[in-house]
């Protein structure tokens, strides 16, 4: 079958002839009408139809085009990536998105295992480091400034830096060519060790049942969120800008960091033999900007990044935060070679072997935004004390509860409005007391569809009611657990209800004959 054919384009200034070949690309295609008819590069667009659907794009036209947005578009996104890759005349049927292995691949018998013997056949590829072109997140925006502001609280009282999980879903970013955008509705705050200048995280027994909430909620972990902040003045608000080009923007323990929950939450993708390549979760650091305000800076690694991180070959310098450490091959593990290229003194391209590497080849910058009409996934415009800030005498109990619906109840909120709380409906499932992990999938449904009728008939339950009474337990008494409620009422004795041991007031589970704490009979 020949490969030469001709292609007919109509314009205002009539009909001409394109000698083209069925191998050809899009851009080599365009750049042949363009020299025809006479037309500046990317100045004109050409459609398979005559409705002008179907447009023939090509990779420059693209990169042209998000290059003139404001603030200009430095990637492409995934799908315009896919689409390039998709888009000549094999459909992609040849594309295979190959995920980087660090690793000697297993299984070579014509020698002894490392270190005695290697070969290249399992030895893994030489890494030359590359400004990724694409990104997988093309925009973050928090649904209203209610959630960050919320969460710099933390910063504002003690000083100290935090962190929290971004919860939220991927939209269509429509100014963006096949663009996604990560829309952010809650923040839930995991237990941690915050100082000036450090954080760390302690395992969370929660984490699962967050993360099935969440699900319930129609909302997924999308990101994460840290503060560095440093108080310039406290009479007016300023902050350092510490983070910029002469800096850095993410040091390179953050990138390991980022790199780590990149690789637990993989993008699934069909053309990769893996079935994932990438990830849409992302990091943002609340830190000063150029004005000494706060500003939220949103960010993700390259893939190179991820399978240097997954295959433990990157290291933090100690003493640079703008550089990593590519690990040197030992007895335990072979690391290939990484290089990246910059410009000598005299500008031209040199190779550099990146024992030491910098960081910002493998960052990708996503814009971070606040919409002009906020958007209120949890409408309740009161607020419950968000979780794991004891060191703050804020405290997610039931005393802090009755607190919360007794503020409820001066208003004017309606039921669904009171309970539509991301932090409220964590502390309703995973309380020790009265945990409705199991009956609470009504209320969850109504608060995902902001259906009040549902609210109304979940708040019917004999779980709400049981609430209710634990609240007038220990209304008017100490912050803390329930045992502080000596002097309360005591619940109705009834089996299917929590009810309060007579002899050390600990609060027992329904059903339960002794008590828990002291064995003592019920009555």
């Amino acid at each position: 079958m020949a490969e030469n054919i001709i292609i007919r384009v109509q314009s205002p200034e009539g009909m001409k002839k394109i000698a083209s070949t069925k191998r050809e690309t899009a851009a080599a295609f365009l750049k042949k009408v363009a020299k025809e008819f006479g037309f500046s590069s990317n100045g004109f667009s050409i459609y398979l139809n005559r409705n002008k659907t179907g447009e023939i794009l090509s990779q420059n036209k693209t990169l042209n085009y998000l290059n003139h947005l404001d603030p200009p578009v430095k990637h492409m996104s995934f799908h315009a990536y896919i689409r390039k890759l998709t888009g000549g005349a094999d459909k992609g049927k040849f594309v295979a998105l190959e995920n980087i292995s660090c690793k000697i691949k297993s299984g070579c018998e014509g020698h002894p295992p490392w270190p005695e013997g290697i070969c290249t056949k399992c030895q893994p590829s030489a890494i030359t480091l590359n400004r990724q072109k694409y990104r997988h997140v093309d925009n973050i925006m928090f649904e209203n400034h209610t959630i960050a502001d919320r969460f710099l609280d933390f910063w504002r009282k003690t000083g100290n830096q935090r962190m929290g999980y971004l919860y939220g879903r991927y939209t269509e970013h429509k100014d963006i060519p096949l663009g996604i955008r990560a829309e952010v509705a809650a923040i839930y705050e995991p237990p941690q060790i915050g100082t000036q200048n450090s954080l760390e995280l302690i395992e969370d027994p929660k984490a699962e049942a967050v993360e099935e909430i969440a699900a319930k909620l129609g909302l997924r972990k999308v990101g994460w969120i840290f503060t560095d902040l440093l108080s310039e003045d406290t009479r007016i608000g300023t902050v350092h800008y510490t983070r910029n080009k002469d800096s850095f923007f993410l040091s390179a323990e953050e990138c390991i960091t980022a790199g780590h929950f990149q690789n637990q939450h993989a993008n699934a993708c069909r053309l990769s033999p893996d079935g994932h390549f990438g990830s849409k979760f992302f990091t943002v650091v609340a830190t000063g900007g150029p004005d000494n305000q706060v500003h939220f800076e949103g960010y993700q690694v390259s893939n190179q990044c991820m399978a240097l991180v997954r295959d433990e070959c990157l290291l933090p310098c100690r003493d640079a935060p703008e550089l990593g450490y590519a690990k040197e091959s030992s007895t335990e593990q072979y690391v290939p070679d990484v290089f990246y290229k910059d410009k000598d003194k005299f500008g031209n391209d040199i190779t550099y072997l990146a024992r030491p590497l910098p960081v910002e080849y493998l960052i990708i910058d996503i814009t971070t935004t606040f919409p002009k009409d906020p958007v209120f996934t949890f409408s309740s415009t009161l607020r419950f004390p968000i979780e794991n800030r004891d060191a703050l005498g804020e405290t997610q109990d039931f005393h802090s509860l009755a607190t919360y619906l007794s503020q409820c109840s001066s208003s004017s909120s309606s039921f669904l409005d009171i309970v539509s709380d991301f932090h409220l409906l964590l502390f309703l499932v995973t309380n020790e007391v009265m945990p409705l992990q199991d009956s609470i999938g009504l209320l969850l449904d109504a608060v995902k569809t902001s259906n009040e009728e549902l609210a109304q008939t979940w708040k019917k339950s004999e779980q709400w009611a049981t609430i209710e009474q634990l609240c007038s337990t220990v209304g008017g008494q100490p912050s803390g657990s329930l045992d502080y409620a000596m002097g309360g009422p005591t619940l109705p004795q009834s089996s299917s209800a929590v009810w309060s041991c007579l002899h050390c007031t600990f609060m027992n589970q329904p059903g339960t004959e002794h008590c828990e704490m002291c064995s003592l009979p019920r009555s």
